[in-house]
């Protein structure tokens, strides 16, 4: 695989390696997942909060800005805006990114784990082409069915995340209020702000 494979061209292009901590290479380890997909929401505190959706399709991260965050109740219809296709080795990404830089505030690694596709005969990379994905995520904070549903509203842009109403769905959760810190280090977004800025 070359480093054009691993790393999206579009990606490069946003960010000076020289300023952020970022992933440049594409490098991938992960001991947190098994042979399957993965995923990753990171929660991220830029000119606006939002929460970054990203699933593994095809060698990279799929990844959408959503306001609101994930939702466990089936009734809520989470708008997700599509950005730049990220690197696999970016689910491994928790600190801070400069202000001047593209993206610029911190971000944590709110949930991860590793996905199935919920149809056996056409794959999320096709589904996503025709508007309408749906897949079964394991993480440590969020379960079961999502959809990803490119509305019909002429915006290339307007997509919607909705839980699926299964066994894993719970209108009584809510979890971007009550799950706060990272998986990955239990630090808040102040704890990963302050201790990465006193490293710099």
């Amino acid at each position: 695989m070359s480093e054009d494979d691993k790393v999206p061209e579009d990606y490069q292009k946003k960010r000076d390696f020289d300023k952020t901590s970022e992933p440049s290479n594409g490098d991938v380890s992960f001991d947190w997942a098994d042979e399957r997909p993965i995923f990753v929401i990171q929660k991220h505190d830029a000119s606006s909060l939002h929460y970054d959706f990203r699933i593994e399709v095809d060698g990279t991260l799929k990844s959408w800005a959503v306001p609101k965050g994930p939702s466990t109740d089936p009734g809520d219809k989470r708008l997700a805006v599509p950005t730049e296709d990220h690197p696999l080795d970016y689910a491994d990404f928790e600190g801070v990114i400069p202000k001047d830089e593209y993206g610029g505030g911190t971000v944590m690694i709110w949930d991860r784990g590793c996905y199935r596709n919920l149809k056996d005969d056409k794959s999320v990379a096709d589904q996503l082409d025709d508007g309408h994905a749906t897949i079964w995520l394991e993480g440590e904070k969020i379960c079961g069915g999502y959809a990803l549903i490119h509305t019909d509203s002429g915006d290339d842009e307007r997509w919607l995340l909705v839980k699926i109403d299964d066994e894993k769905a719970d209108a009584r959760r809510n979890p971007v209020s009550t799950e706060k810190t990272s998986v990955e280090s239990d630090r808040s977004l102040k704890e990963i702000d302050d201790e990465e800025s006193d490293d710099e």
